[in-house]
């Protein structure tokens, strides 16, 4: 019988973390990550999301829209980090949420010409972390590590190049 691994923080496995930062260390190109998602519309505004094997639906009746998974993807992704970050520091949460809101407009999704981008022109986020140990510089590294680490902040905070294709009637 092996022994089990403590697990600080709801199952974040800090050892294979660590492992795998290792790897990285040695040959960067361990960190690279190269996917692919297929979005088929279903009708009305709903698409079937699939990617490795997972799907799920965004728009429609009892999902969230794109915009809305956007931000959402946004949050979770500060959640991870900030619980990966906290349990490399040795600290036991107790809770920690991300309340996320931003605002865009529609017009220009909607065919309305000469007007603003449709995407958001602002989100605003608030984390609220309980973790009684933590002193004022921890805090400070993983509120650094959200705004330097967070591959979605990262990507929302930049331009990234859109390469479109576009295949009709074959």
């Amino acid at each position: 019988m092996t022994a089990q691994k403590p697990i600080l923080n709801k199952g974040i496995d800090i050892e294979s973390l660590l492992a795998f930062k290792k790897t990285v260390r040695e040959d960067f190109t361990n960190a690279d990550r190269h996917l692919t998602v297929l979005a088929e519309w279903v009708g009305g505004d709903q698409s079937k999301i699939t990617m490795e094997g997972i799907e799920t639906y965004l728009g429609g009746d009892n999902n969230l829209n794109p915009m809305k998974m956007l931000l959402a993807c946004f949050a979770a992704c500060d959640v991870d980090v900030i619980a990966m970050y906290a349990s490399f520091l040795g600290l036991k949460i107790e809770s920690l949420s991300i309340e996320a809101s931003g605002h865009f407009n529609v017009q220009s999704y909607i065919g309305i010409e000469d007007t603003p981008g449709s995407g958001y022109d602002e989100i605003a986020y608030t984390i609220n972390l309980n973790a009684p140990e933590a002193t004022q510089e921890q805090i400070d590294f993983l509120i650094e590590r959200c705004e330097l680490s967070s591959p979605v902040v990262d990507t929302l905070g930049r331009v990234v190049p859109m390469k479109l294709e576009f295949v009709a009637n074959q």
